[in-house]
């Protein structure tokens, strides 16, 4: 930017729909707690109270921590990308580190009581979201970028499709730029797609917690029943902000001078081109 030239500003209702969505997830983060504090007995460890360390992670890490992450290129516009890709995957790799406690004390809790374990819905769904997030994180995460540029590497594509697409790179050098600009889309769909499955497994979790825990008294609007209600409204919602944030084109992160700069500059050396159009 030139010299006294103002800041760049974010988007008109951007900062306000993001603030909505921090004071939703601190909010279900805390309805959470006070759930399994109040009606469960709190959280610990080796206890009978290990399961209960499983609703509180999963909260915390599929669909805060998730959600934060999906958010992060949205609220930082003007810094530079590489900073900004790191706290996306920073964020990303705390949210699967947290799921991962969350899907051990389910596990052992199960064992050490006898009960069957991926036999529900909702086991189904959140192992399911659990895996893929797994496998999308470690596709993701931040690599050497080509030529010491902070161009994307071959390895910022998914595990499954990573092989053929790195092979056809340095085949032809040429399809990287447009293979690229392909995949971006996809990425975000997928993200997307993860962060709603989250949520989905959390709503179901909290419907069968309750059918196992309170089944003869939910029908009458006991407290509890009420109060685990009220988390799957805030999931909701919160799942329903950041997904508009998200979708909305002209909230997206623009591309930095450099970044135009450097993008222009590799597909003028894969594919023959040049800025102005001359060989």
């Amino acid at each position: 930017a030139m010299d006294g030239a103002p800041p760049p500003t974010s988007p008109a209702g951007l900062s306000a729909y993001v603030a909505v969505s921090q004071l939703l997830g601190l909010t279900l983060l805390a309805t959470t707690g006070a759930w399994l504090g109040r009606y469960r007995g709190g959280v610990a460890w080796h206890s009978p109270l290990q399961f209960n360390a499983h609703p509180l992670c999963m909260v915390l890490g599929m669909v805060f921590l998730q959600g934060d992450a999906l958010l992060v290129y949205r609220v930082f516009r003007h810094e530079a990308k590489r900073s900004t890709k790191a706290l996306h995957a920073l964020l990303h790799g705390l949210a699967l580190v947290v799921a991962l406690v969350g899907i051990i004390a389910v596990f052992e809790s199960h064992r050490t009581k006898g009960i069957p374990n991926m036999y529900s819905l909702h086991s189904w769904c959140g192992m399911a979201a659990f895996v893929l997030y797994l496998l999308q994180v470690r596709a993701g995460e931040p690599q050497a970028p080509l030529g010491g540029k902070g161009l994307c590497s071959v390895r910022d594509i998914p595990m499954s499709p990573q092989w053929l697409l790195g092979c056809g790179f340095f085949l032809f050098p040429g399809a990287s730029f447009l293979l690229r600009g392909w995949y971006k889309p996809q990425h975000i769909f997928f993200g997307i797609t993860l962060f709603i499955l989250s949520i989905t497994a959390c709503l179901l979790g909290i419907t069968e917690m309750l059918l196992f825990k309170i089944s003869d008294s939910y029908s009458h609007f006991v407290p509890e029943g009420i109060l685990a209600n009220t988390l799957g409204v805030l999931l909701v919602a919160f799942g329903l902000v950041v997904g508009y944030v998200l979708t909305r084109e002209e909230w997206k992160r623009p591309p930095l001078a450099e970044e135009l700069a450097l993008s222009m500059d590799f597909k003028t050396l894969t594919e023959g081109e040049s800025p102005g159009g001359g060989s």
